[in-house]
């Protein structure tokens, strides 16, 4: 056997992997430490683990599966795509955390960046989102519950209007200070992800209806949230047509802000959008 075929699998009798899935581990990974980086088609003509079923329902390869699985849980890593596909290498000293302590502190880091990253949070929109690290370290699924539990314990918090708010700690939201700029937001940017969070701090619904027959659609197909300062105050579709950008808002009071600095920071979003598309006026 290799002298790195352990490293990076759990040890025997840790619970994360039955045995007969984690012997099939210790063998690949022994196969792709002695050939430096392997494409799954490659893997394919030594190893058939026959099929699972996918996310979607249907059927996927069980060793692409299980390569995946090892990829999360540190053992391999993705090196470069050939045509999309990931070419595998062993991670080196990667593994999984043997100590109980330190697979936790890992999870809570894991939890803190994600809520750096979208609070302020209210309480079901912080469970959500600890929810869906469940797709990022599947490995670590059954822990989520309790790291949910540990980050209420942690972070800072409030009430208000009934509704349970999250942030880091370290934060004072108490200190923010608005400025006088213009941006347009993506649907799935981090302050409009969460449409009940959104509609708790901007006190009107956003839906991203590019998937909404053209008839029913009320924003448009691609409407993004306008910020203006710290308000979200309506929506901007954009296109491009014989070369030049055109661009229609909607408004929640139905004008835009009578401000003179609006109009200018409204004209100074959309030249970085034009940049952006390379495009003129």
């Amino acid at each position: 056997m290799h002298p790195r075929a352990n490293a990076g699998v759990p040890a025997k009798g840790s619970g994360v992997w039955p045995a007969a899935r984690e012997k099939q581990a210790r063998l690949l990974l022994e196969f792709v430490q002695e050939r430096g980086a392997v494409h799954p088609r490659e893997v394919g003509k030594y190893f058939s683990h026959g099929t699972v079923t996918n996310y979607w329902g249907g059927s996927s390869n069980a060793t692409t599966h299980l390569l995946e699985a090892m990829q999360y849980r540190g053992m391999l890593r993705v090196v470069r795509r050939e045509g999309g596909v990931r070419i595998y290498a062993a991670q080196a000293n990667g593994d999984e955390p043997a100590n109980a302590g330190e697979r936790l502190t890992r999870i809570d880091a894991l939890v803190d960046v994600a809520v750096r990253l979208y609070a302020p949070l209210p309480g079901p929109c912080l469970s959500d989102l600890v929810r869906r690290l469940r797709f990022a370290v599947p490995q670590w699924r059954s822990e989520l519950r309790n790291a949910l539990k540990r980050s209420k314990q942690r972070l800072a918090h409030l009430r208000v209007d009934g509704v349970d708010w999250y942030w880091p700690g370290e934060e004072d939201p108490a200190r923010f200070k608005s400025q006088d700029t213009v941006r347009f937001l993506t649907p799935f940017d981090p302050v409009v992800w969460d449409r009940n969070r959104f509609e708790l701090l901007w006190g009107w619904q956003y839906r991203f209806e590019a998937y909404t027959p053209a008839p029913k659609r009320k924003l448009g197909y691609y409407a993004m949230p306008l910020l203006w300062r710290d308000r979200v105050i309506g929506w901007a579709n954009l296109s491009v047509e014989n070369g030049r950008l055109k661009s229609e808002f909607g408004y929640v009071e139905s004008r835009a802000p009578r401000d003179p600095s609006f109009k200018r920071e409204l004209e100074a979003e959309l030249d970085r959008m034009r940049f952006f598309l390379s495009i003129g006026g």
